[in-house]
């Protein structure tokens, strides 16, 4: 893979306000009484409407982008829109604090499918920082009770949701080489929305209709966790690797656990708390071992010169 980019600002800020973001998609999912595939139609809907204005100039450009490129935009726009079916509907069987864990696999997957597509081998800190997190994860996970057949559903769908968007990532970081972050994100919204269209269609689930809330929370939607989590985790892939990105994650079930306490009354539990403290050790250390390795890289081209 190509070296990344250097970031022009602290990498800190725009991780946070991504992690931030990203955190109140749970909470919106579920303050919603419509089916996700509507939800997540709108949600692609209304960010494509907002980010229209904002870059129409650079919309002629997409004539430029390689077939091939476009079997790439076209698979980046399925798996985004399976993660967003498959974790959406995880909401409606299982806690907000079981879904947001299990998503914090997704950086296990992204770095195997580094090594495989990249060759992009992690080093003792980058490993050391997931299995810290992903310890994190794991107790957090004790601290939620009840489990049933519909959690266990629930959970396997998030599973899944996981390997969805680790592909998504994964194609992201190719192709963002070669296609503007603008760009990137306008084709494959409008191909997400494509297919959350075509299923609805197909299993005649009503589209119009909704209460006022609804469409206020589909807005929210578009705004928070897609506009301010994703497309900034979007940008990122130009400077940084798809594992950095992913190791965000780790911090959702936290941000998620906390605004599910003050908004829904879910108790956050000691194992939560203790878990919380591992997710954030565990992406510091990840983080830690980015600057390493960025700065081996660039003492590596001093040298060349």
């Amino acid at each position: 893979m190509k070296p990344s980019l250097p970031l022009p600002v602290p990498l800190f800020l725009p991780l946070l306000a991504g992690m931030a973001a990203i955190s109140f998609a749970p909470i919106l999912v579920r303050l919603s009484d419509a089916p996700v595939s509507v939800q997540g139609m709108y949600r692609m809907l209304f960010t494509i409407a907002i980010m229209l204005p904002l870059g129409t100039g650079r919309l002629p450009s997409a004539r430029a982008i390689a077939g091939k490129d476009w079997l790439l935009l076209g698979a980046a726009g399925f798996f985004l829109a399976l993660h967003f079916l498959l974790w959406m509907s995880s909401l409606n069987y299982t806690s907000i604090a079981s879904s947001t864990i299990i998503l914090s696999l997704q950086p296990v997957f992204v770095m195997l499918g580094a090594l495989i597509a990249f060759k992009d081998k992690p080093n003792r800190f980058a490993l050391l920082g997931m299995a810290v997190g992903l310890t994190g994860a794991i107790i957090v996970g004790t601290g939620d009770k009840g489990a049933s057949h519909a959690a266990l559903s629930g959970d396997i769908l998030s599973f899944l949701s996981v390997i969805a968007i680790a592909v998504n990532l994964l194609i992201a970081k190719r192709i963002l080489t070669r296609v503007s972050t603008y760009l990137y994100n306008m084709i494959v919204f409008a191909i997400c929305l494509l297919f959350f269209t075509v299923y609805n269609w197909i299993m005649n689930i009503p589209m119009t209709g909704y209460a006022g809330k609804e469409w206020f929370v589909f807005l929210l939607l578009a705004v928070v966790p897609t506009m301010l989590g994703h497309m900034v985790f979007n940008w990122l892939l130009k400077y940084v690797q798809p594992t950095t990105i992913s190791m965000a994650v780790f911090a959702e079930p936290v941000g998620a656990s906390l605004l599910g306490m003050l908004i829904f009354s879910e108790m956050v539990t000691g194992f939560q708390l203790i878990g919380g403290a591992f997710v954030i050790a565990g992406l510091i250390v990840y983080l830690r071992s980015e600057r390493l390795a960025a700065g081996r890289g660039k003492r590596r081209t001093t040298s060349l010169k």
